[in-house]
């Protein structure tokens, strides 16, 4: 490994201080030009190389971001990722990534790291389980802003970028009703995320909407993943309750439901229609193309990053943060997962 010199290496060459040294490469007015010439040969003869942490600090600037997103199983957080990297290597700063993997403990350990770490601004999409909102207000309290994106704290005064859940739910099930499926229900996702209430909520004003009977068996908690979706509909087959539609609280969801018909032998939309959420790459690739609710991912992960430099910026001015919840424009994709056949 090549090694580089330290400032203590260049002082002791030279027989001067390291203060000195410190201030002749920092271009101090209150050093001598010719001693900063001769530190400044001495450094490149040595192959001296500044640590950018130390410079950092010595600014009280770290130029590090913390990223907490719950999962990378999908591509939906990366390309999120994609977007932030994209607005953050821009402005010189560097993040560091971590996954909760849906634990509220896993997130309240990375982001008590990341504070140690004294990063400048953290962005989060929250776990599944509950949201750590003590630790998000100490966090804000102590100075470093916090943005969320996609799933947001309901409770925390903080900035959010997100899209219209509600509506896109209820614009997801109109299609179905308009596709005359009679009866239709909805795999939910964990109770505790502020997405599902939102799209739960879209689904059953779309039923109501339309004079259609919502029963206790039209709402079904399912979860996120492919698994659960699997067991959820592999359950209502064995008890011969299938329904003619699903709206799934996100494509994974919907991915485990179209495996469990298909090893049933049962057709998808000719028995049940499927619609996602979250337009995943697979959305385009399973067999039928699946009808998803597409985010825009990359816009979102640029929309929050840029909330956050603006934030950090105020921080560092000691000015006051206005809180803001930016939402983002969301498109439904019809394919042949949704479309009834009969009519």
């Amino acid at each position: 490994m090549k090694k580089y010199a330290t400032i203590k290496d260049i002082a002791k060459a030279l027989n001067i201080s390291v203060a000195t040294v410190s201030r002749a490469l920092a271009d101090r007015w209150d050093v001598n030009p010719s001693t900063k010439k001769l530190v400044k040969e001495e450094a490149e003869r040595q192959n001296y190389k500044p640590n950018p942490i130390a410079t950092r600090l010595q600014n009280k600037r770290t130029k590090t971001i913390g990223v907490v997103v719950p999962e990378f199983k999908s591509s939906f957080f990366p390309n999120i990722i994609l977007g932030i990297q994209n607005i953050l290597d821009e402005a010189g700063f560097q993040l560091l990534i971590a996954q909760s993997n849906e634990s509220m403990a896993n997130e309240e350990k990375i982001l008590k790291l990341f504070e140690g770490n004294m990063v400048e601004g953290i962005l989060v999409s929250i776990n599944q389980e509950q949201d750590n909102i003590n630790l998000y207000n100490k966090i804000i309290n102590s100075g470093i802003p916090i943005v969320f994106f996609n799933r947001v704290s309901a409770t925390t005064l903080a900035s959010k970028v997100v899209i219209d859940n509600y509506k896109m739910a209820f614009f997801a099930t109109e299609h179905l009703i308009y596709n005359k499926f009679e009866k239709i229900i909805h795999f939910a996702g964990p109770a505790s995320l502020k997405i599902t209430q939102e799209r739960k909520k879209g689904f059953e004003d779309a039923m109501k909407k339309h004079h259609r009977v919502l029963t206790s068996n039209s709402i079904i908690d399912t979860g996120i993943m492919s698994e659960q979706g699997h067991s959820a509909m592999k359950k209502l087959i064995e008890e011969s309750n299938i329904p003619d539609a699903i709206f799934c609280f996100n494509d994974p969801v919907a991915f485990g439901a179209l495996k469990a018909l298909k090893e049933s032998n049962i057709t998808c939309p000719d028995t049940v229609a499927l619609v996602g959420f979250s337009e995943t790459e697979m959305a385009q690739l399973v067999e039928p193309p699946l009808t998803s609710v597409e985010q825009p991912t990359f816009k979102m992960g640029e929309t929050a990053a840029n909330i956050l430099l603006e934030q950090i910026e105020l921080t560092n001015e000691q000015q006051n943060i206005n809180f803001e919840t930016t939402s983002l424009t969301a498109h439904l994709h019809v394919r042949k997962s949704s479309i009834n056949k009969k009519i």
